[in-house]
């Protein structure tokens, strides 16, 4: 009975045993088999995702291009940038690692908030900006306490950097962080730093500015600390883009006008070379790039002076008297007067049953055209606008650049307005009245300007009748060679080189007015500043061989009522600053070989030739002193050579 126990638990035991040796052979052949799966069938996947834990693929941003003024000077360039990243995909606690970061980077609420807001919306891969702009101490502190900051990474990068702050930044524009709509699929604006162009020539020619992303392949260890870089393909910076602008003479234009709302504009007569373009008060760039406060937005934005518009090019004015010389142009073309003839002013023009008044209360008596522009005289002008028409008038503006949009990258150009029979019909209803065409003749009424179109104006009159257009940056060979012809209007042909010191002749069309009438109109102008009855003769240019001639303007931006008129005239300064008249002046320098035009609106400043026609002066005087240094500065160079 024992024996037969004894063999019973054996079968037993023997059963057991060999179950558990199957079992056994099952696991290690169900192990053996998953490990030739891993390593031999899926060896190629599995091997890419352990490259890829080792190697990190980082997209390398490109550097923005410069823009630089005619002489190369930086007018927007990069700086160095100190900034910590985070990447949320290695950070095991993404809230405790900003906590430990509040320690020792400021970190505002408002900063908490965007950077949570960055981590919801982007890939976890991409680096989320926790701040930018560090000093270097705060800098050295991130690095030193990284140990204890998972997913951290300290960057130093360039970031956009305007070096001259408020000058220039209506031309410029500034760059921000890219917004959603703006990112779409583009992983490279998803990366720290990067900025796209907001305004001005930085968002017109943003694709341009931007350049190519490159990228870089580094070995990283297990906490994501660089060991060395694989590969790299380097990104290719943006392209600079050379303006026409003088940097010398755009800072002593903005100077000039302190803090005046107002603009000037100064050109090239001979190849539309913009060389100042300044708008008054102005804003600095830089801290858009790094973030505008509420304060400053609030304050930029209630400021009745508008220092975020480019009046240089969209400010719409009427010309006032600086309009006089398009008027006496269709005038003499038409054969509606003669230079000799005389037209008496007694201070008054009758019109039907409405009366038209002179600015000069008791009139100029009998004035020529020569007299009539020196003087500036109304009554002369209501007549001979009522004499040649609205039609002619408006067909001589538009031939010297009034009405006209131009193309110099800048955002917001506004057209102006010369207005006509079909104009008046299509937007009011009405038909056109005399009266209209009488207000037209001073530069009133509906006419509306921009002082870029003025500065165009001058320098049609300036050089004979040339419709040079004017130009703002100079074009690359590869631009010329896609499609413009290097002797169209703005000195293409030039811009291939250096940018010439003495202007070339432009081969542009004629405006088609004879040179005689051209003449009178010169030499009208230079009465302006010559005569001692000219209404700029106080400002006159006197220094030999710096002549200036031009025209004054005065607009009213309200109606005078009669009782006003017969109380006398109200000083500027004792009528609320927004009602007050803007003060215009065009002019150009030298008398006797023109070279520069220029055009000054002081908004809401009085009167032209108080308050415009002097900063002109200061500013051609300016200009034409330079021309003499560097002339100077050229011969002494030549000297030495020989």
């Amino acid at each position: 009975m024992a024996l037969k126990d004894d063999d019973s638990r054996y079968h037993m035991y023997s059963r057991r045993a060999a179950m558990l040796a199957g079992g056994k052979l099952l696991l290690v052949s169900g192990l053996v088999g998953r490990l030739y799966y891993l390593q031999v069938l899926q060896r190629d996947q599995y091997e890419v995702l352990a490259e890829e834990n080792r190697i990190s693929l980082r997209i390398l941003a490109p550097e923005r291009g410069k823009i630089l003024d005619r002489y190369g000077r930086e007018l927007a360039t990069n700086r160095r940038d100190f900034r910590v990243t985070l990447i949320p995909e290695q950070s095991q606690d993404v809230e405790g690692t900003l906590a430990a970061l509040s320690g020792i980077v400021s970190l505002t609420p408002r900063d908490l908030r965007r950077i949570r807001r960055a981590i919801r919306r982007q890939r976890a891969f991409i680096p989320v900006t926790i701040a930018d702009n560090l000093s270097w101490s705060a800098f050295a502190k991130v690095n030193l306490s990284l140990p204890d900051l998972p997913g951290v990474q300290p960057e130093v990068g360039v970031t956009r950097d305007y070096p001259y702050k408020h000058l220039g930044a209506h031309i410029l524009g500034y760059v921000g962080a890219p917004n959603q709509d703006e990112v779409g699929d583009d992983p490279v604006l998803e990366l720290p730093g990067f900025r796209v162009g907001k305004n001005g020539m930085e968002r017109v020619l943003d694709r341009r500015l931007r350049g190519l992303a490159g990228n870089s392949k580094v070995e990283v260890n297990a906490v994501g600390r660089v060991i060395r870089e694989v590969s790299r393909v380097d990104s290719i910076s943006g392209e600079d883009m050379h303006l026409t602008l003088d940097l010398d003479l755009q800072q002593f234009a903005a100077q000039r006008l302190s803090t005046e709302s107002a603009s000037a504009v100064v050109m090239d007569v001979q190849n539309g070379d913009v060389l100042a373009l300044a708008s008054t008060p102005s804003y600095d760039p830089n801290d858009f790039n790094t973030g505008i406060s509420q304060k400053k937005w609030d304050q930029l934005i209630g400021d009745i002076r508008k220092p975020l518009i480019n009046k240089a090019v969209s400010g719409q004015y009427p010309p006032g008297s600086t309009f006089k010389m398009i008027v006496a142009l269709a005038a003499l073309e038409a054969g509606v007067v003669t230079p000799t003839e005389q037209i008496f002013c007694n201070g008054e023009y009758e019109l039907g049953d409405h009366t038209f008044h002179c600015w000069k209360k008791h009139g100029h008596g009998n004035m020529d055209l020569d007299q009539a522009i020196a003087q500036s005289c109304d009554v002369y002008f209501f007549e001979i606008a009522r004499r040649v028409g609205i039609d002619k008038i408006s067909d001589m503006a538009r031939r010297f650049g009034l009405g006209e949009k131009y193309d110099l990258e800048i955002p917001a150009e506004a057209r102006g307005l010369i207005p006509g029979r079909g104009w008046k019909l299509a937007t009011e209803g009405k038909r056109w009245q005399q009266g209209d065409t009488v207000n037209v003749g001073i530069g009133q009424g509906y006419v509306l300007t921009t002082p870029l179109q003025l500065a165009v104006m001058t320098a049609r009159i300036a050089n004979g009748g040339v419709k040079v257009e004017p130009v703002l940056r100079r074009r690359s060979q590869h631009e010329v060679q896609e499609g413009d012809s290097p002797t169209t209007v703005g000195g293409w042909a030039e811009q291939l080189g250096a940018f010439p010191e003495k202007p070339q002749d432009s081969t542009g069309d004629d405006v088609g007015v004879s040179p005689r009438y051209m003449r009178q109109i010169m030499s009208a102008m230079t009465s302006v500043t010559s005569d001692t009855e000219g209404t700029a003769y106080a400002s006159r240019l006197d220094v030999a061989g710096m002549g200036m001639a031009g025209k004054t303007g005065t607009a009213q931006v309200r109606r005078i009522t009669k009782q006003e008129r017969e109380s006398g005239v109200l000083k500027n300064e004792d009528i609320p600053w927004l009602s007050r008249d803007h003060a215009l002046f065009v002019g150009y320098a030298p008398v006797d070989k023109p070279r520069y035009a220029i055009a000054v609106v002081v908004e809401h400043g009085g009167s032209g030739s108080s308050a415009a026609a002097p900063v002109a002066r200061d500013i051609l005087r300016h200009a034409l002193e330079n021309d003499k240094r560097r002339d100077a500065q050229r011969e002494a160079d030549e000297g030495q050579k020989t």
